[in-house]
């Protein structure tokens, strides 16, 4: 079946241009162009569309509005900005209701790749089982209002960091623990952050909204009886791979943006364990228990669940509607061969780091340090190399605390 795309533009010749640019994956796709966020609507209402890919700057509702009402509407619609403006106001709108954003010009071939990756996510995460799983546990993390809060305020195009810093203040419990974080070596400030405010501005506020998540994600369950599960022993290893994806990235020169999406990833990544550990304890700790390796871990959950811990982070934070790369590292990050990306991603550091996380513990422990990397993947990607590289400079200057 063809997948229904609706691309959104206010200028006919815009559309136009879409439409020649576009005309080879007429096979593959079935196209829709609408000239305004209203008609948009109209034609979601008459039949449900795949992914939706709007202009950002548009009379009457623009598309950051637009994308907010499609989430609300349509909620399994994957939500696409191509715009040429860069306006870090209008940009900032759409946090929380877009899942890429890209922008003009856009070679027809990664416009494609972009809009096959991010439907290739939700489908894989659309599995029968899972959404079954999913459906009858009673437990499941919800995403904090505080982090609605920060994502609202960033809607205000005159919103300056000290009145994040404040409102994230008036949490005590977060700004504790918050404080604890970034005064650790986790963080390796040179000075003593005493403040939210302070927090905010030498970290970084997509650091600081990353940690909100992280940390409501795990306080959730912190009164919950997991048997041996140790909520403790996992949020020091989310810490540590997301620190040390967060160097791979830096090291593999991304971008902010990408560092960024790294890092939530990697405190992200194993949110399912939790999941499934409070909603099925005597289960999971049977599995635990067993002190499996990654590879016969993953397959005893689905044997057990239906589906592993990864596929249900990825299938829970896409529903909290995060990045597709970050949903993508999570759900894959066990699996990245699955990604159709075949370029350095997040999920390709939080894979990594996570690997060698794991064969650093172990190495603690048992005195060998054999790794679960996919070296096929990181050899398509011509970065097996780069790994032992990433996993040398890992051992030398990352040395995070274990933090409770």
């Amino acid at each position: 079946m063809k997948q229904r795309i609706l691309f959104v533009d206010d200028e006919a010749f815009v559309l136009e241009g879409l439409q020649r640019m576009l005309r080879h994956f007429r096979g593959e796709w079935e196209m829709v162009f609408a000239e305004s966020g209203s008609k948009a609507l109209e034609l979601m209402g008459q039949t449900p569309f795949d992914v939706i890919v709007s202009d950002m700057r548009m009379p009457g509702m623009n598309g950051a509005e637009l994308l907010a009402e499609v989430m609300k509407r349509y909620p399994k619609t994957i939500r696409l900005i191509l715009s040429g403006h860069a306006d870090q106001a209008l940009i900032l709108k759409c946090v929380g209701s877009t899942h890429q954003y890209l922008s003009k010009p856009c070679e027809p071939e990664m416009l494609k790749a972009t809009i096959l990756r991010a439907a290739g996510v939700g489908n894989s995460l659309q599995d029968q089982k899972l959404r079954q799983l999913v459906a009858q546990m009673d437990r499941l993390p919800s995403i904090p209002s505080l982090y609605m809060q920060i994502v609202e305020k960033l809607h205000d195009p005159e919103v300056m960091l000290e009145q994040i810093g404040e409102l994230i203040g008036r949490d005590l419990g977060m700004t504790a623990k918050i404080m604890k974080l970034a005064n650790s070596a986790f963080f390796g400030l040179r000075r003593e952050i005493s403040s939210a405010s302070e927090a905010v501005n030498y970290i970084g506020l997509e650091t600081i909204k990353s940690l909100v998540l992280a940390i409501n994600a795990f306080s959730q369950f912190e009164n919950v009886k997991l048997g041996g599960f140790s909520i403790e022993k996992l949020w020091s290893h989310s810490q540590e791979t997301a620190a040390a994806a967060k160097q791979i990235a830096q090291a593999e020169q991304a971008d902010r943006k990408m560092t960024d999406e790294t890092f939530v990833a990697g405190l992200l990544h194993d949110t399912g364990k939790l999941v499934l550990a409070s909603n099925f304890p005597d289960q999971y700790n049977k599995i635990v228990e067993a002190q499996l390796s990654s590879a016969d871990r993953l397959m005893a959950e689905e044997q057990a669940f239906g589906a592993n811990h990864a596929a249900v982070g990825g299938y829970l934070l896409g529903l909290w509607a995060l990045p597709v790369p970050i949903v993508e590292a999570i759900a894959f990050h066990h699996c990245p061969a699955k990604s159709l990306n075949k370029a350095f991603s997040p999920l390709t550091a939080v894979h990594s780091a996570n690997a060698l996380v794991h064969a650093q513990l172990q190495q603690s422990r048992q005195g060998s340090n054999q790794s679960e990397e996919d070296e096929h993947y990181l050899g398509e990607l011509g970065l097996q190399e780069h790994f032992a590289a990433w996993g040398s400079a890992m051992r030398n200057s990352l040395q995070p605390e274990l933090i409770n």
